[in-house]
Parts: structure tokens; sequence; C-alpha cells
């Protein structure tokens, strides 16, 4: 989800399994291929910090959180007084100063290609079976977990290695106000904060040792703190959920995101499109964005025209714009389960990342077979 997006639903973690685990090991050196979607995972040991609650605003809100949440106010205090300030993640969250025209070729090429590919096909041969297990009982196919796991974390290789403590404490008392959703991003990262103490507290393991992605990102599957609370599942049926360092608990989880977030089994993420310049309505077939508006029907009546198993298609489309820098964009019909795909991210591109990925490694797989 990584960037996941994340709910903020709690519950009783020590109760449900809903444990964070975490599994000390050595940073990896990265390699092109290994690159994660979003900017370094590791923080700069050039970078200064600072006790994160010499800001008295941090003390305020511990009082009122230990209160609500109803965490032990000494073991918060403890914690919080650990936190350190980062300003690499204060910089990581703006957007690029100079932004760049958005390019779907060359962000494909980072997750599809032959490092990544062959990750995937050796994850799917080691976790076959509970891939298919996974499939049969929350109806997401195996190929699509599989591409999540791969552009999120290169199948675990680059799960970050950053503090979460620090990197959800920074965000959350320190957003950089130069952002154009500053006020926005700091509520929602100051309520991931609370669901990490939460889950910590409740788990009894030690924040401190904790790490993640720069915006606080967890495990294989990269999920906020909410969405470990809320998601998160023991599918190899230990007893505990650990997004770590059990791949299965990674699999069932992402299938149990997909689930929540409606996914359709069945049905095709998206279909070809043609479009024909002067005889489509762009503005119309564009205004609502990704989220599946238009039937078949209304859809082709502004001019987009499809063929084949998309003319019996019987759910809402979306018609999904993925540019090409100085090139003609690309266009595809999107469905609800692309949209849920965005859900995991913000981003046709990442979904469309995804889609790929999973249907490169499926493809090694049958020949594998």
């Amino acid at each position: 989800m990584n960037t996941a997006q994340a709910q903020t639903t709690e519950k009783k973690a020590n109760k449900t399994g809903k444990s964070i685990q975490q599994v000390q090991k050595k940073p990896k050196k990265k390699t092109k291929a290994s690159a994660h979607k979003h900017a370094p995972n590791s923080p700069s040991s050039s970078a200064t910090t600072s006790r994160l609650n010499v800001n008295p605003e941090v003390a305020t809100w511990l009082q009122d959180a230990s209160s609500r949440l109803q965490l032990d106010p000494a073991w918060a205090e403890k914690t919080m007084a650990q936190a350190q300030r980062l300003p690499l993640v204060e910089k990581l969250v703006l957007p690029p100063a100079s932004p760049v025209a958005k390019d779907w070729g060359a962000y494909r090429a980072r997750f599809i290609e032959p490092v990544r590919i062959q990750a995937g096909l050796r994850f799917w041969q080691k976790h076959k079976t509970t891939l298919e297990r996974v499939e049969r009982e929350y109806g997401v196919p195996a190929s699509i977990i599989v591409g999540i796991i791969g552009v999120e974390t290169l199948y675990g290789q680059n799960t970050g290695n950053f503090r979460v403590l620090d990197a959800l404490g920074t965000l959350a008392f320190h957003f950089p106000q130069a952002h154009p959703r500053a006020a926005e991003r700091q509520a929602f990262f100051r309520s991931e904060l609370e669901q990490f103490l939460l889950l910590s507290s409740r788990s009894g393991t030690n924040p401190t040792a904790i790490r993640g992605s720069y915006a606080g990102a967890l495990g294989l599957p990269q999920f906020m703190p909410s969405s470990w609370s809320k998601f998160a599942v023991d599918f190899d049926g230990d007893g505990r959920i650990d997004l770590f360092g059990s791949p299965a608990d990674a699999i069932g989880s992402v299938a149990n995101y997909f689930k929540a977030f409606q996914w359709r089994p069945g049905m095709p993420t998206h279909y070809p499109v043609t479009l024909t310049p002067g005889q489509t309505d762009m503005d119309s077939l564009m205004a609502p964005d990704i989220l599946p508006t238009f039937s078949v029907a209304s859809f082709m009546a502004k001019g987009a025209a499809l063929e084949g198993r998309a003319l019996t298609h019987a759910r809402p489309l979306a018609l999904i714009e993925l540019r090409n820098g100085i090139n003609p964009p690309s266009y595809v019909a999107g469905t609800e389960n692309f949209y849920a795909i965005t859900r995991y991210n913000w981003s046709s591109y990442y979904a469309m990342a995804v889609i790929e990925l999973a249907e490169a490694v499926a493809r090694e797989m049958l020949v594998k077979r």
C-alpha cells in the first residue's frame, strides 16, 4: 500500500492477533531493479536529527492520545522521548520542485523488468500452495497479489530502513507546510502514529525497533498501521500476524484488503479501448477520473470504442489515461477491479504496473510448468 492508502479503523490488536512482528535484517544493497517506487527508503546518516518531544505540541497531543486510546501514559511518554525528527523525511514527502511530464513507459520500465519478474517467479513457486488457497478463499487472483508485493517491496527485499516511530512522528508534527495538502496529510500521519503506538502497546513490541518506509509503511505489503489493524490476517495460523517475516500473512492480508474494497472475482481489470480524435467526448469521459462511472452503452456513445468481451461487460467503466511524456497518451477502459487496485495506491500508473507485473510473472509460471 503501501504508499499504501490506509484506513483509520482500529481493532483490539491483542485479541485479534494483529501484533506487529519485526525481523531485524542488515540492509541489502540496492540495485536499479530493487529501487522502490518512491524516494530512497533509507535515512541519511548526514541528516541532522533532534528529539521530537522538544516540540511542546507533542506533550499536549500525547496526554490526550494516551487517555483516548487507553495507552499507559508512562510507556507512551518513554516511547515518544526516543522519537527523532528526521529532516530527510520532510524533504521526501514534498512534490518535486520541477515536476517532469508523466511517462508511463519510463514508469513501467522500473517494475516490468527481468530481475523483478524472476523474483516474482521464485516467490510464486515457493508460495504456490498459499497463493492457491488465498485465491479460493478471497477470490483475488494469485497474480495480482504477486504483482502488489513485487511492486511494493520486490518480495521483501526493500521493506524500508527508517524507524517507523521517527518517520510517523516527523510527519505528524513537522509535516512541511509547503505541501499543497499539508493540513490534511499531517492529520493523516498523526492518526497513523496513534495507530502505530496502539499496535505496539497491545502486542508488546518495541516500537523503536520497527523499521519501514519513510512514510511509515510496514512489511512485505507496505501496510500503514491503520491498514495493519483493519486488514491484516493470520493466514499461516500461528496465532500472530507478521507482515515482515511471514509471506503467508502478507499474501492473506493483501487479499483481505482487496476483498474489503469490493474486488469482484472473475472480472478483468481493464479492456482495450479505441478513441477517434474529433469524435470522442474526452471532457465527459475524463471528468470522473479513474472512478468507474459509465455503462458500456454510454461509454461507447461518447466515442470510446470497445470490442470482444468488453461489449458484454455489465458493470461500470472508467477511461484510464496513461501519459507518455511528449508522445500521445495510452488509454484503457478500467473496471471496478482496476479501481480496487488504486485503493492500494491512488495512481493509475501504479495499478497498471501491478497488473502488468502480475501478467509477466504469470507467463513465466506457465513457461516453467
